[in-house]
């Protein structure tokens, strides 16, 4: 087999166990020596900005010189986007060495995709010699597989809201209650402003471990031109965009502060800098200028309503051509009810995906709005006229895609 085979057998492993992933991920971890045991980390879990609040983190701790492992998933294009060392991706032929190795265990369990992917990251991460691991949770936090790893120095929860309800529970107390799961006593916690019922969740769980905690307050963020502030810090620059953002990037500099608090040598320029070098693949990410195309990664009712909320602040009083492809499920009908407020067509799209919404479904309940809509299967078919009537001067739409990750990769191969 060939490097893109080992990769594309761990890639199509099942997505979920017959055991809890934080059980398979153990297990898998104890029979390569438990890497994971020489490893520091910060571990992050939310329903939303979870991605973008690792990459602030991971820049701040580069440009401090700290040599930085980051997990995230899923990837938009390369599987090796998951695993990267101070911005630069694991290579193919270290990902399918240390896959390869992975798969020729014999194991009483089958370990799922995720379980594969975590032990790889935390082998490649121990022999590169990483001073600091940031861990982005896949689903929920307690029975996660990326909970494997003992207490985390620091613990970051960003937003919480609805989503993978059918797993994580049917209320925000039973979700947080989940997502709290990585909370272990000994770290440290930076947390998000949350809906009430999210906030008693996490701050019980901080009590009863006697946990130290900090809560952002997004009353006393103050938008700036090109950034944001915030009390006790000076005004920090951004290249990402969306309102969002700003809290997210907080959390990372809360974060980076309880670090330098042990000891992290960790400048305020380094702060300042990484801020402003960060960015995220397909969160706000402007593809094109003329015709202009932004994708987001908002996939479900409060990353629809944050993005539409940022959209309202960088484009005051304009209307947008979306383009939405969607999983079925997912909460398709809020994501479009907090859009059509801002809709000047749609065109749906139906995901490569076993769980994709049907674009014809979704164009047609769109249109019980009075927005006119239309669906295809084809990308080719979503940007034809995108490239053509678009471009003219004299038509100035700006199309803004989001709906699922897995669609927003797929625009961002289409064109690379």
């Amino acid at each position: 087999m060939n490097d893109q085979d080992i990769i594309s057998i761990i890639e199509n492993k099942s997505r979920f166990g017959t055991l809890p992933g934080v059980i398979l991920s153990q297990n898998l971890l104890a029979a390569v020596g438990n890497p994971q045991k020489e490893l520091a980390f910060i571990h992050i879990a939310g329903t939303n900005g979870k991605g973008s609040t690792a990459a602030f983190l991971c820049s701040v701790l580069t440009e401090a010189g700290i040599k930085t492992g980051l997990y995230t998933s899923p990837h938009l294009i390369n599987f090796t986007e998951r695993i990267q060392i101070n911005g630069r991706q694991i290579s193919q032929k270290d990902a399918a060495r240390i896959g390869q190795m992975l798969l020729q265990l014999d194991l009483e369990t089958a370990p799922a995709m995720s379980d594969y992917c975590m032990a790889m990251a935390m082998l490649y991460f121990k022999e590169q010699d990483c001073r600091l691991v940031l861990l982005e949770t896949g689903l929920g936090g307690r029975l996660d597989s990326t909970n494997a790893i003992d207490s985390p120095l620091v613990s970051i929860i960003t937003k919480i809201g609805y989503d993978h309800t059918a797993v994580l529970g049917e209320t925000l107390a039973e979700i947080a209650a989940e997502k709290a799961g990585i909370l272990k006593k000994g770290t440290r916690a930076v947390f998000e402003s949350q809906h009430p019922d999210v906030s008693r969740v996490l701050i019980k769980r901080c009590n009863e471990l006697q946990i130290p905690f900090k809560i952002i307050d997004t009353d006393r963020i103050i938008s700036t031109d090109s950034g944001f502030s915030y009390p006790g810090e000076t005004p920090y620059q951004m290249r990402m965009l969306g309102e969002f953002q700003k809290e997210n990037a907080l959390a990372a500099i809360l974060a980076a502060r309880e670090l330098i608090s042990l000891s992290f040598p960790i400048a305020e320029a380094a702060m300042h800098r990484g801020i402003a070098k960060a960015l995220w693949s397909g969160r706000m990410e402007i593809i094109c200028e003329n015709p202009f195309l932004i994708i987001d990664g908002a996939h479900n009712s409060d990353g629809t309503k944050a993005l539409m909320e940022s959209l309202s602040v960088l484009y005051p009083d304009e209307k947008f051509h979306f383009i939405m492809g969607v999983l079925a499920d997912k909460d398709y009908k809020e994501m479009a009810a907090h859009m059509i407020p801002f809709a000047r067509k749609v065109t749906a799209f139906t995901p490569e995906s076993s769980r994709a919404l049907q674009g014809e479904t979704l164009a047609a309940y769109i249109r019980t709005f009075g927005i006119p809509a239309v669906y295809t299967h084809h990308l080719a078919e979503v940007f034809a006229p995108f490239f053509t009537e678009y471009r003219k001067t004299d038509l100035k739409i700006r199309t803004v895609a989001f709906g699922s990750l897995s669609f927003i990769g797929e625009i961002k191969k289409f064109f690379s």
